[in-house]
């Protein structure tokens, strides 16, 4: 079965759903009240230089600074020349296949911006954010990831221009080819149509032209759409620098496109069979688009008119829910058990139900390799980023953990984000990493719970109870009045009149007050209160009163 693209459009949000051979691989959601911000384009202006982080926070015209790291700011005059597969490539959200790194990133002085400090030529690696901005600079600036939590957006001088079957890279003279592209003549015709193409863009204003990635999709490419692409890109950047050098900085110089027209750009190609679309506008948008992209798909386009919704029609809202869930069911009876953190997601795998046919020994191994496949699934659904640590359920036999471990590389293969993983521990802990560019899916569509505090847990209602108890004790000797009354939650109301009754009563003996319990159903579980007038208060009052007599 082939791959599917499901797009459901509302005036509030928009999804679009990656379904793989039947199954839904991956979720995007963009809310029209807060899109996300990668891909777009910046003249920001130099807020805070940190020397001691190497970095520096450039203000974008948002509510949080920009995170600008030394290596994304260093001259491409001063790099280290470096082959493709260390090219770092922004292609938006919905596309991981081209090659990546950590290759620094040049300075793209904005107009009129003034030149940096002036300092000895030296190695690219060795420079410091002193010397290459000051504060007050201003810099042309690309979002490469999404503020997450409590931190502001990641922004790059390292401007990239995706395009259908190339990433145009104006501050860098590379020329790169896919990792997915693996024939060996393929690439080198594919470099050399490159290498001849780029002089005939020259002109007396751009005497160079930057480089280029080559993206999957151009396997096989003829040279003349090669060359439109090429020629589209390159008019792109140097209308951008013609806006960025008449704005004042922060402003925004060029948005990347909506999650549509990405999904079109980026994951519609021939290896999709269709693409549906359940809005009128969104999918006459796409058409004439996806007509100047590349003809030859537009049958595949389809508008979907059916009274069912879409995402349901197609099972996708009950995939949503599932990835939202903190306990995922294996087929055998397992369990995952998924605890997102800040920076740190934990995966326990439990036996749950499986009790298996042979041996102890046989269920572990074969709970663990269900669950490879499950863990693989759920983090790329999920969209979890950041540190993952997975607890497999321990296994005494070498063979066994290094058959889990090499199912577990062989499950995240297909990943489009950068996946590292680490050799297993001896208690069966394996760490691993997942690049991360926006927020997880559960991020997206949870908040924390105002119940509990995002906590997960909540006071029992007898420790409550006691709770309360302990603080009338504590208040009695102070109160004057024969009677002091409590308010709770009704159910530890109940609790207290209830199974706690003698333990209220000896409370009241030792107090020398009668206690009034009454419930209050707007209270969250943990509050209570304790009505009583202190020798202290009644002083303050009659003080007050007499003053103002």
């Amino acid at each position: 079965m082939a791959d599917e693209l499901i797009v459901n459009v509302t005036p509030f949000e928009t999804r679009v759903a990656l379904v793989e051979d039947g199954v839904v691989a991956e979720v995007f959601i963009e809310r029209h009240r807060d899109r996300g911000i990668v891909g777009n384009i910046y003249l920001g202006r130099v807020q805070r230089v940190l020397p001691g982080m190497q970095a520096a926070f450039v203000e974008i015209g948002l509510d949080k600074a920009a995170f600008l790291y030394v290596g994304d700011v260093v001259p491409p005059e001063e790099e280290d020349d470096e082959d493709e597969e260390h090219l770092h490539v922004h292609a938006g959200d919905v596309d991981g296949d081209e090659d990546t790194g950590s290759l620094p990133a040049p300075v793209t002085p904005a107009p009129n911006a003034g030149p940096p400090p002036s300092k000895k030529r030296r190695s690219g690696r060795d420079r410091k954010i002193e010397e290459v901005l000051k504060q007050g600079q201003q810099v042309l600036v690309q979002v490469t990831k999404d503020a997450i939590g409590t931190k502001g957006p990641r922004v790059t001088c390292n401007i990239s221009l995706p395009g259908r079957h190339l990433v145009y890279m104006p501050t860098h003279k590379h020329i790169g080819i896919s990792r997915r592209i693996t024939a060996d003549e393929e690439r080198a015709r594919l470099r050399q149509t490159l290498e001849e193409l780029k002089p005939t863009f020259k002109d007396d204003a751009h005497s160079e032209v930057g480089g280029f990635v080559v993206r999957t999709v151009s396997e096989g490419l003829s040279r003349e759409k090669l060359q439109a692409d090429m020629e589209f890109l390159v008019h792109l950047w140097r209308d951008i620098e013609k806006r960025a050098a008449v704005v004042s900085a922060p402003a925004l110089v060029q948005p990347e496109l909506d999650i549509v027209m990405r999904t079109a750009r980026d994951l519609f190609t021939a290896e999709v069979d269709k693409l549906v679309i359940d809005d009128e506008g969104t999918w006459k948008g796409v058409a004439r688009f996806v007509e100047l992209l590349d003809p030859e798909l537009l049958p595949r386009l389809i508008r979907y008119s059916g009274s069912e919704p879409l995402f349901e029609r197609e099972g996708i809202e009950t995939e949503l829910q599932r990835a939202m869930s903190r306990k995922v069911w294996l087929k055998s009876g397992g369990t995952l058990i998924i605890d997102q953190a800040e920076a740190l997601t934990a995966i326990d795998i439990n036996t749950g139900r499986f009790v298996g046919k042979r041996n102890l020994e046989e269920t572990i191994l074969k709970t663990n390799l269900e669950a490879v496949k499950e863990i693989a699934y759920q983090l790329r659904l999920r969209n979890i980023g950041g540190m993952v640590i997975i607890d497999f359920i321990d296994m005494e036999a070498e063979e066994h953990r290094e058959k889990v471990l090499a199912a577990l590389k062989a499950a995240l293969a297909s990943d489009r984000a950068r996946c590292n993983v680490v050799k297993m521990s001896e208690l069966g802990l394996v760490e691993m990493t997942r690049q991360r560019t926006r927020e997880s899916l559960g991020r997206q569509l949870q908040e924390t719970c105002w119940y509990c505090e995002g906590r997960g847990a909540l006071k029992s209602k007898r420790t409550i109870c006691y709770d309360v108890l302990r603080a009338l004790m504590r208040q009695a000797p102070r109160l004057i009045e024969e009677v002091v009354v409590i308010q709770a939650h009704p159910e530890v109301a109940d609790l207290m009149l209830g199974e706690e009754r003698e333990t209220l009563d000896a409370v009241e003996k030792l107090c020398g007050r009668k206690v009034v319990v009454r419930p209050r159903g707007s209270f969250h579980q943990e509050q209570f209160d304790i009505f009583g007038t202190s020798a202290e208060s009644l002083a303050k009052k009659k003080a007050d009163k007499g003053d103002k007599g």
